[in-house]
C-alpha cells in the first residue's frame, strides 16, 4: 500500500472511530434511481458507518417528500435537484458532477447547510492523469456544451503549467456534434472526455470513439465503462470509493455539526486498455504504474 492510501485509510478510519462518542444521527439517503451504481454505493455507505448512525432509504428521486432526519444525502444529480428545493436539512450531494454544482446551490437558500462530494477528478490530478499516461501528446481536445458550467480556464492553466495545449469548442447544437468534433480532432492529439451529458452520452459515444480512431486520437474517458468501449484509459473513482469519503464526511458532521467543505474524490482508480493502446500504435505503462507517476508528481511519494 502506498503513502496516499495509507493517509487515506487512517483518516476515515479515525474519523469513523470518532463517531462512537457522537449522539445518535439520523440520515436520509436519497438515490436518483435503484440503479446498481446507486445501489453499490448506499450498500457501500450502510457497511462504512458505526451503529449509532441510522440510515433511512428512499430509493428514487421521486418518491422525496421532505421527511424528517438529521442529514439528506443525495446520490446523483436527480436526487439532488428534486431534494434542493424541498427541505432546509443540511444536504451532503454525493456522486455529484462539479459542473451542476452552481445550479444546485441556486436552489438553496444562503442559510442552507449544503456540500457535495464530486464524482469527477480535479483538473491537476487529471492533467497529471494526461502527462503520465501519454506524455508524448501534449495538444488536449476538449468539446463541451456551451452551458456546461466547468471550468475550462482552469484545465487551460493546468496545462500550460505541464506544457500541454488545451484544444476546447463549445458544442454548438444537437446537429452539429459531429462537426464541432472534427474541428476538435483536427488540432489535437488526445481527445480528452468531459462529464457534459450534451455530448458524452450513450448516444453519441460510440460514433465519438470511431472519429476519434479514424484520425488515430486515442479517448481518455471519466470511467470504466469508457474504457470497455474503447477509451485508451481512464481516471475515475468507483462508487466505493466515493462511499468511503461520504462516510467519513457524515462521520464528521455527527462530531461537530457541520459539514466538510466540498471535495473532489480522495480515492480514485485507472483503467487502462492495452488493446487500443496496440491498435493505435501506442506504448502505456499498466494502472499502477500511472498512479505511482501521478502521486510522486503530486508530491504524495517521497
Amino acid at each position: 500500500m502506498n503513502l496516499r492510501r495509507i493517509i487515506v485509510a487512517c483518516s476515515l478510519f479515525l474519523l469513523v472511530s470518532a463517531a462512537w462518542g457522537a449522539e445518535n444521527l439520523r440520515v436520509l439517503v436519497v438515490q436518483s434511481d435503484n440503479n446498481t451504481l446507486y445501489q453499490t454505493f448506499t450498500n457501500a455507505l450502510t457497511g462504512s458507518l458505526p451503529a449509532n448512525i441510522h440510515l433511512t432509504l428512499v430509493l428514487r428521486a421521486e418518491d422525496f417528500d421532505a421527511q424528517q432526519g438529521d442529514l439528506i444525502v443525495t446520490v446523483g444529480v436527480k436526487a439532488a435537484d428534486r431534494v434542493a428545493g424541498k427541505t432546509t436539512l443540511p444536504m451532503l450531494a454525493a456522486m455529484m458532477p462539479s459542473n451542476t454544482f452552481t445550479d444546485l446551490l441556486a436552489k438553496r437558500s444562503r442559510t442552507r447547510s449544503t456540500a457535495a462530494l464530486y464524482l469527477d477528478q480535479s483538473w491537476v490530478r487529471q492533467v497529471a492523469f494526461l502527462s503520465a499516461a501519454i506524455p508524448e501528446r501534449h495538444k488536449i481536445g476538449v468539446l463541451h456544451a456551451a452551458d456546461t458550467h466547468l471550468d475550462i480556464s482552469a484545465l487551460r492553466i493546468e496545462l500550460t503549467r505541464r506544457h500541454g495545449t488545451l484544444i476546447s469548442r463549445s458544442l454548438h447544437n444537437a446537429d452539429t456534434l459531429f462537426a464541432d468534433l472534427e474541428e476538435v480532432l483536427i488540432a489535437s492529439d488526445v481527445l480528452l472526455a468531459v462529464p457534459d451529458g450534451a455530448v458524452y452520452n450513450g448516444s453519441n459515444i460510440r460514433n465519438i470513439l470511431l472519429s476519434s480512431y479514424r484520425r488515430g486520437i486515442p479517448l481518455v474517458g471519466f470511467s470504466q465503462a469508457y474504457v470497455k468501449a474503447g477509451a485508451l484509459c481512464a481516471i475515475f473513482s468507483t462508487p466505493e470509493q466515493l462511499a468511503a469519503q461520504a462516510g467519513a464526511a457524515i462521520v464528521s458532521f455527527a462530531n461537530t455539526g457541520k459539514l466538510p467543505d466540498t471535495q473532489y474524490p480522495l480515492l480514485y482508480t485507472i483503467a487502462v486498455n492495452q488493446e487500443v493502446a496496440r491498435t493505435l500504435g501506442l506504448t502505456i505503462q499498466s494502472a499502477e504504474s500511472l498512479r505511482l507517476q501521478i502521486e510522486k508528481s503530486q508530491g504524495v511519494l517521497r
